[in-house]
């Protein structure tokens, strides 16, 4: 008998956060200061570098999203913790809910205060990654694409080797999920190209589309969902 799975879980929540996760990496990069917003090895590396080459001011240039990261999954694990057993409104809707008045502050924020904006980007992302973390039962991520690919090579060949049907369907998963994100950053970098700094606003139709579904999509284990 097959287990029933949580609205958060479900690919069409999974692909409408990765298509923004995707969109929110190319948009704080091209028009926020050359910034990861959801690849914190990156910035870890930038910032290294930077130390190298004694360039301490440029160095606190990246590590400020690494911290607002931290503080990101702090954050969701306090709502968690606070609404797990809250009938009326579960934990991932205001998850999103406060992700989505985030980023609507982001597009508004100048040029001039691109730390501000980077250091809410990179909250938001860490709270998606946090909050979101599985699909159809299997761990995943909807900001970052090293864990994906790594999960969906070992079932593509889980599958090779037994012809597991299950094995090949997570992997189809994995490898849709990645694809999602390259498009989401694609999209990004037109958009942020023909808009500029209000792009970011774009990604509140994919915030408010997987909350539509978070709302309308009702299982037995939503209470208890992880």
């Amino acid at each position: 008998m097959s287990k029933t799975r949580h609205a958060a879980e479900n690919f069409k929540v999974g692909a409408l956060l990765t298509l923004v996760g995707g969109y929110l990496d190319t948009y704080t990069y091209i028009s926020r200061g050359g910034v990861f917003a959801n690849a914190q090895t990156g910035n870890i590396v930038l910032m290294g570098l930077k130390l190298t080459e004694c360039e301490f001011g440029a160095a606190v240039h990246y590590l400020i999203p690494i911290i607002s990261f931290v503080v990101g999954v702090l954050a969701v694990e306090l709502i968690k913790s606070k609404f797990n057993d809250d009938p009326k409104v579960h934990w991932h809707q205001i998850t999103l809910l406060l992700e989505m008045f985030i980023i609507a502050v982001v597009g508004f924020i100048p040029e001039s205060h691109n730390n501000i904006a980077n250091v809410l980007v990179s909250l938001t992302c860490a709270m998606q990654v946090e909050g979101f973390r599985r699909l159809n039962g299997n761990a995943y991520a909807t900001t970052m694409c090293t864990g994906n690919l790594r999960s969906g090579s070992e079932s593509l060949f889980a599958y090779l080797k037994s012809r597991d049907v299950s094995q090949r369907k997570k992997a189809r998963e994995y490898f849709s999920i990645i694809c999602i994100f390259i498009v989401g950053a694609v999209i990004g970098n037109v958009l942020t190209g023909f808009i500029g700094i209000k792009a970011v606003l774009i990604c509140l139709i994919g915030h408010a589309g997987a909350l539509f579904i978070l709302r309308t999509y009702r299982t037995p284990n939503d209470k208890t969902a992880d």
